[in-house]
């Protein structure tokens, strides 16, 4: 896993043939009927996966194109590799003004169901702007569609922080809330209530010093948490 702080993403929306699809296609399928089979309104929707990056000083340059849902979660559960291509996605750091960090436990009827990690999501044609993937929109956006705080009601911050996995490359944005733990999970969970779609069934609080609900050791990131969140959380409550 490399790791890199970034002050911008540069990413551009554009054509690219992925062959992995094809190539793996009797898999994916079998793949995608197991899966939803298990869960209700598991949608085939229009995702955009990253099928080249690279950072330039603290610039991450990236190209985006669109596939389906099925062949995006195939690529990332089938132990079959694609060069270049990763899920570049941006996760909301979100922490409290007791400095606490707030993430969310995957619902059950999600492709993640138990697993806990900052609010985020997978860009899709809705962040493309003029040509762009806006990236730091989508993390806000996704914030508010699983936890119904508004970007109005955070402050954001314009770094990155960037972990480079074999297939996935999660930029974290810090996000602060001006509320203790307690106030702002009860604020969340309230909304949560109402919202559209709910993709999270908990708001779990860290605080320094709590045990991290994660695998240092297990290389295919099975735990319930991943070992980039945990990692972002372990360096930021060393820095404070």
């Amino acid at each position: 896993m490399q790791i890199v702080e970034i002050d911008h993403i540069d990413a551009t929306a554009e054509p690219f043939d992925w062959t992995f699809p094809q190539e793996y296609r009797e898999e994916i399928e079998a793949y995608w009927q197991k899966e939803a089979a298990n869960r209700i309104g598991f949608f085939n929707g229009t995702v955009l996966i990253q099928h080249r990056g690279e950072v330039e000083g603290r610039v991450f340059r990236a190209g985006y194109s669109a596939t389906e849902y099925k062949h995006f979660l195939g690529f990332l559960r089938l132990p079959h590799l694609s060069p270049g291509i990763r899920n570049g996605f941006g996760m909301a750091a979100l922490r409290a003004r007791d400095g606490a960090f707030l993430l969310g436990e995957m619902g059950p009827n999600t492709a993640n169901a138990g697993r806990i990690y900052f609010a985020a999501g997978t860009p899709d044609l809705g962040d493309i702007r003029d040509g762009r993937v806006d990236l730091a929109s989508s993390v806000l956006r996704e914030m508010e569609e699983e936890t119904g705080l508004k970007a109005s009601e955070v402050v954001a911050q314009n770094s990155w922080t960037a972990f480079l996995l074999e297939k996935r490359v999660a930029f974290m944005r810090d996000v602060f809330i001006d509320l203790p733990a307690e106030e702002a999970r009860r604020l969340m969970l309230d909304r949560m209530k109402n919202l559209h779609e709910e993709e999270l069934s908990d708001i779990v609080i860290i605080r320094p010093g709590d045990p991290l609900p994660y695998d240092a050791d297990d290389p295919f990131d099975r735990s319930r948490m991943p070992s980039f969140v945990a990692e972002y959380m372990k360096r930021e409550f060393a820095r404070r």
